[in-house]
């Protein structure tokens, strides 16, 4: 039976929205601790308009919560021991090291691989030091450790809906990855509810047959279950229960408390998840490579010996250095929020900070309802490209990956997809997705700065070029003939707006002096940000990672709520593209709509309204993803705002108001201004 606002929108609950309400309550995940709303940035969005140094700080001191737990961490490493055994174990044995993610867990599982152990390996293999160590480790050491993601390398650029909520597909993943008994598990999930990250965990369970009470010790040794929200709360939902009370899987649980915009783990979650984890592999190696080599050899790799403890409260003193250059981050915060207000576009540009650079742009887009990064076939519509100093998409992916692209193959996975799901609303998203996971999607996507790409998509006059270099890539900068140069270059020559992010271990004022005395584009109005970080104890350049991680976090998400993307602290333009962020977007309706209602400035106004029920929200919710999908302007038109100011204007003027009259008073208003009209007295 519809429900009050219902018959006043004259909207019927879709078959779907039934099921969801119905069949979905473990993917309506309101109740955990990073979905909640944190005291310190509830006002976020009213106070970084006009006061960006003050939305920086809301925004960073949240991150000292992490500092308090890896405290607590250092303290009780017992979990974290065992597991730098197992992959020093694994690594001395050649067996294989798997981290398995999704969503921003995934794009950390890659970014190990790729960015932090290939790299160390590689360059290892090169030195001289290789002639010691080649009789006792693998001779493919760089190969052993995977980093996969749900929906293999095209999930990078963004999420493929309905695969996350599959068990199935973690499990098939494992098996595609020839995952063996006796190799070393890592499953990671901020929410620490993600089906498909289960599945995972679950499959490599699976190897071990039947489990006696003496494989158990071991097992433990091997499988690991990384996430972000307390015990007591999981437990409520059935498949997070499963993996929390097997005593066969090590679980190690990093809860920090709320994210600084509620739900968004890109954040805090996964900030601790890669640092802790990039701990892990960093202590392995130094414990395998002692055995091998001198105290001065292994200062040659950057390792010192210094206990787990110490490596792992090395992350105390990041934090504090990012809040140290706020006030040369706001300035690059209000520039890139003025070039997209001003309707135009940035481009982003690194090498050896491609990674981090390429996670925090890919994953604004369901964040904050942005167009992902655009393929080849369409005209631009992504606010922000991604180049890097190659000639073709091929190599660009190479500079990515340490590695060419590898495509799941969708005919294994549709196969047990459409046996095995019994679901047909979940089964036929999941195959939809199928579709884009494959070799082909290697060369839809173009991140080279190749001839192409310039005479396709320059820089323009009023957009941003913003440059990332890491140490010896700020001698290239300095060099007339360097692809970072032509890029400044570039830029200069077009009329684009720059900025540039340096990490290094040089100090700030002199690095300033040097790159302004020297070269002759760089003007005073262009930002320069350096982050002064030594190499010294970085063997991994861990350190570093996290860093221009939580500076880009910081930065992005304070660019977004000036740009009207965050309500308070709430992800309002969330893109809900999965059963997990279906659920998020109704409880926003929900909250949001009910906190205005019963405000007295409504009641004075209007006079006393009825609540709303989670299942209206639910439907209404639907309903407006129907509407998003058959309008042209498809990418970014937010549904939660959306559902929020049709159910106020209904209500308040007692009749139904249609989602395009909604739509229009969206478009010409704006969601705050909208709200602050409505309860203006």
């Amino acid at each position: 039976m519809e429900s009050g606002i219902l018959k006043l929108l004259r909207l019927s609950p879709s078959a779907q929205s039934v099921d969801y309400v119905r069949r979905k309550k473990q993917f309506q995940l309101h109740r955990l601790l990073t979905e909640q709303l944190h005291p310190k940035t509830w006002d976020l969005s009213f106070k970084i308009k006009s006061d960006t140094l003050e939305g920086l700080r809301k925004i960073l001191s949240v991150d000292e919560e992490i500092s308090n737990k890896i405290m607590v961490l250092s303290k009780k490493p017992k979990l974290v021991i065992q597991a730098v055994n197992a992959v020093a174990k694994a690594i001395v044995e050649g067996k294989k090291i798997y981290i398995y993610g999704c969503g921003s867990t995934g794009r950390l599982a890659k970014q190990i691989e790729s960015a932090l152990w290939k790299p160390f390996w590689r360059q290892l293999k090169s030195s001289m030091l290789w002639e010691k160590l080649k009789n006792f480790l693998p001779s493919d050491i760089e190969e052993h450790l995977i980093g996969a993601m749900t929906g293999g390398d095209r999930a990078l650029v963004s999420a493929l809906e309905g695969l996350e909520d599959l068990q199935l597909i973690g499990y098939l993943q494992l098996i595609d990855n020839n995952i063996k008994k006796g190799d070393v598990l890592f499953a990671i999930t901020e929410g620490g509810e993600t089906s498909s990250v289960i599945g995972f965990i679950q499959g490599g369970l699976k190897l071990y047959g039947k489990i006696t009470s003496q494989k158990k010790n071991e097992i433990k040794k091997k499988l690991y279950f990384i996430y972000n929200n307390p015990n007591e709360v999981l437990k409520l939902i059935k498949r997070s229960r499963i993996v929390l009370e097997n005593k066969s899987i090590t679980k190690i649980n990093l809860a920090t408390g709320p994210q600084a915009i509620a739900g968004s783990t890109r954040a805090q979650a996964t900030t601790i998840d890669t640092y802790v984890m990039g701990i892990i592999i960093e202590e392995a190696i130094y414990k395998v490579l002692r055995v091998f080599l001198t105290k001065d050899e292994l200062s040659l790799v950057g390792f010192r010996n210094r206990t787990l403890s110490q490596r792992l409260k090395d992350f105390v003193h990041i934090p504090k250095t990012i809040f140290n250059l706020i006030n040369d981050i706001a300035p690059f915060t209000e520039l890139e929020t003025k070039t997209y207000k001003n309707h135009h576009f940035s481009i982003y540009f690194a090498k050896k900070a491609l990674f981090p650079i390429f996670i925090d742009v890919a994953e604004r887009s369901p964040t904050f309802k942005l167009d992902p990064l655009d393929t080849v076939k369409v005209p631009r519509k992504s606010w922000v490209q991604v180049w890097t100093p190659v000639t073709d998409y091929r190599e660009a992916w190479k500079v990515l990956l340490e590695r060419r692209f590898k495509g799941l193959n969708p005919p294994f996975y549709k196969a047990h997809v459409s046996k095995k799901v019994r679901d047909k609303f979940l089964r036929h998203t999941a195959l939809n997705s199928l579709n884009e996971v494959g070799q082909n999607q290697e060369a839809l996507y173009d991140f080279s700065f190749s001839k192409y790409n310039i005479e396709k998509h320059p820089p323009r006059k009023g957009d941003l070029g913003v440059m990332i270099c890491v140490d010896e890539e700020i001698d290239e900068l300095l060099n007339p003939s360097s692809s970072f140069r032509s890029f400044l270059s570039l830029c200069k020559k077009n009329g684009s707006n720059v900025a540039l992010l340096l990490i290094t271990e040089k100090q700030r004022d002199e690095l300033l002096v040097l790159l302004r005395s020297n070269i002759g584009d760089l003007d005073q109005d262009d930002h320069i940000i350096v982050l002064t970080m030594s190499r010294k104890d970085d063997p991994l350049n861990l350190r570093r990672h996290i860093a221009l991680k939580m500076v880009l976090n910081a930065h992005s998400t304070a660019v977004m709520a000036k740009l009207s993307r965050v309500l308070g602290n709430t992800m309002v333009n969330v893109n809900p593209t999965n059963l997990k962020l279906i659920g998020r977007s109704t409880f926003l309706i929900l909250s949001h709509v009910n906190d205005i209602v019963s405000r007295n400035e409504w009641k004075n106004k209007y006079g006393k309204t009825k609540p709303i029920k989670y299942a209206d929200a639910n439907a209404i919710l639907f309903s407006v993803m129907r509407f998003v999908r058959k309008l042209e302007k498809t990418g970014q038109t937010p549904e939660v705002p959306l559902c929020i100011i049709r159910v106020l204007e209904t209500l308040r003027q007692k009749k139904c108001i249609s989602w395009e009259e909604t739509f229009f008073i969206l478009e010409n208003e704006g969601f705050e201004n909208y709200l602050q009209r409505v309860l203006s007295s």
